[in-house]
C-alpha cells in the first residue's frame, strides 16, 4: 500500500489548491459542450445531433480510464496525472483549430483519454491520503471545482465566446493544462498505490490475468460493483439533461452564448451547494444516505422537469434542482466507492469512471435525439426511469463499507 507522506512533504493545503485548479480547468473543458453545443457545432458546421455524437465518442475513451490505474500503479500519480493533463491540452488545442471532421475526432479522442484519466486517479490519489472519515469533506472540496466551472468557468466562456468567437476558448483551456502539468511536476514525488511490479526475468502474466487485474475485484465484490453501477446509471441520468438543455433552451427560449453562458453562472450555484453539503454533512450522516438522498432529489427534479417547461426561468430552476441534487448524489458516491474495495482503491475508482464515462457516452447520443425527435418530456422521464434503477440498486446492494472493516 502507499504511504502517507507527512505534512512537511505535501500538506493539505497544497494538495487541495493545486488539484482544484487543474480540476477546474479539466471540468471546464468537460462541461463546455453542455450549454454551448449549439454554438460549437453551428462554428464546426455540425448539427447538434453530430456534435452530441462525438461528445459520446469523447466520453467512451473513458473504457480506457483502468488503463491509467494499472499505469499509477505501476509509475505513480503524479507520472499520469501530469500525462493525462496533456493529454486533454492536445486535445482542446486541436479542436480550437479544427477545419475538418477528422480533426475534431482525433481532438475528442485525445481530450477524452486525457480526462477520463485524470479525474478517477486524482480521486484516488486524494481518497488514499485521507481517513475514511473525513474523506467526504476532502473530495467535496475537490468537487467545488465542478461548481466554480458554471460560476465562473462557463459563463466566462460564454462572455469570451460572444466577443472572440467559439474557438478561444479552447486555446486558453489548453495553455492552462499545460502549466498545471508543470505544477503537478514541481510537487513531491507521489509513491506508487502497489507494489513494484516483479523483477526483469520474472513470468509474464498471460492476458486473462492481465484483463482480471483491471475489472475484476477480489472482495466485497457485490456491493462493489453494484456502487459502480448505480453511478454510472446516475451519471447516464444527468448526462442526457446536461448535454441537451442548451440545445434545449436556445431551441424553445432563442438564449444564445451569453446567455447560456448565464444560465450556466446560475447552474453553478446549485452545484456548489451540493459540494459544500457534502463536505459538510455526508461524513456525519454517512456516505450510502447521502447517495439515497441525492438520487431521491433528482428523480423528483426530472419528473417536473416537464411540467415546469413554461418559461425560462422555471426551467433552468428545475435543471439546477436536478442537477444539484445529482451533484450531491456523485460527490458522495467517490468516497462510498473509494472504500469498497480499499486494496483496490485504484482500480476501482478507474474502474468507476471508465463505467460512468460509458453511460456518458450512450447519453451523447440519445440525449439529444431524444429532445429533437420526442421532446423534453421524454427526455426528463427517461432519466427518471434510469434514476429509479439507480436507486434500487443502492438501496438494496450498496454496504456504506465492508463488513471486515
Amino acid at each position: 500500500m502507499q504511504s502517507t507522506p507527512s505534512q512537511s512533504t505535501l500538506s493539505f493545503r497544497r494538495l487541495i489548491g493545486t488539484s482544484m485548479a487543474a480540476k477546474l480547468l479539466v471540468d471546464i473543458g468537460a462541461q463546455i459542450f453542455n450549454p454551448f453545443l449549439p454554438v460549437i457545432a453551428a462554428g464546426l458546421g455540425m448539427s447538434v445531433v453530430e456534435l452530441g455524437r462525438l461528445v459520446g465518442l469523447r466520453s467512451a475513451m473513458g473504457i480506457f480510464a483502468p488503463v491509467s490505474g494499472a499505469l499509477s500503479d505501476r509509475h505513480g500519480y503524479r507520472v499520469v496525472i501530469r500525462g493525462a493533463l496533456l493529454l486533454s491540452a492536445a486535445g482542446f488545442f486541436l479542436l480550437g483549430v479544427s477545419t475538418s471532421a477528422w480533426m475534431v475526432v482525433l481532438a475528442m479522442i485525445l481530450s477524452g483519454l486525457g480526462i477520463s484519466a485524470f479525474v478517477p486517479n486524482l480521486q484516488a490519489f486524494i481518497s488514499s491520503r485521507l481517513a475514511y472519515n473525513l474523506r467526504a469533506r476532502g473530495l467535496g472540496m475537490i468537487e467545488y471545482s465542478w461548481a466554480l466551472t458554471g460560476i465562473f468557468g462557463l459563463s466566462a466562456v460564454g462572455f469570451l465566446m460572444a466577443a472572440t468567437g467559439w474557438r478561444t476558448p479552447f486555446f486558453v483551456l489548453a495553455a492552462g493544462m499545460v502549466i498545471m502539468s508543470f505544477v503537478f511536476g514541481a510537487m513531491p514525488g507521489i509513491q506508487r498505490s502497489r507494489p513494484a511490479p516483479p523483477e526483469p526475468g520474472a513470468a509474464r502474466p498471460s492476458w486473462r490475468a492481465r484483463v482480471a487485474a483491471v475489472v475484476v475485484v477480489d472482495s466485497n465484490r457485490r456491493s462493489t460493483y453494484a456502487t459502480i453501477l448505480a453511478g454510472a446509471l446516475s451519471y447516464f441520468a444527468a448526462m442526457q439533461v446536461m448535454i441537451a438543455h442548451g440545445a434545449w433552451l436556445a431551441e424553445q427560449y432563442g438564449l444564445e452564448a451569453a446567455a447560456l453562458g448565464a444560465v450556466a453562472f446560475v447552474l453553478g450555484w446549485f452545484d456548489l451547494t451540493a459540494s459544500v453539503s457534502v463536505s459538510l454533512f455526508t461524513d456525519r450522516i454517512g456516505k450510502k444516505r447521502s447517495v439515497l438522498i441525492g438520487i431521491i432529489g433528482s428523480l423528483f427534479g426530472y419528473l417536473l422537469m416537464p411540467a415546469l417547461n413554461v418559461g425560462v426561468v422555471a426551467a433552468v430552476l428545475i435543471i439546477g434542482v436536478a442537477r444539484g441534487f445529482f451533484e450531491f448524489n456523485i460527490v458522495s458516491h467517490f468516497p462510498l466507492l473509494s472504500e469498497q474495495a480499499p486494496a483496490q482503491r485504484g482500480q476501482v475508482m478507474t474502474l468507476g469512471a471508465a463505467v460512468s464515462l460509458v453511460g456518458a457516452t450512450v447519453a451523447g447520443f440519445t440525449g439529444p435525439w431524444l429532445l429533437v425527435n420526442y421532446g423534453v418530456a421524454a427526455l426528463a422521464w427517461s432519466s427518471a426511469g434510469i434514476v429509479t434503477v439507480s436507486l434500487l440498486t443502492v438501496y438494496f446492494l450498496v454496504q456504506e463499507r465492508p463488513e471486515t472493516h
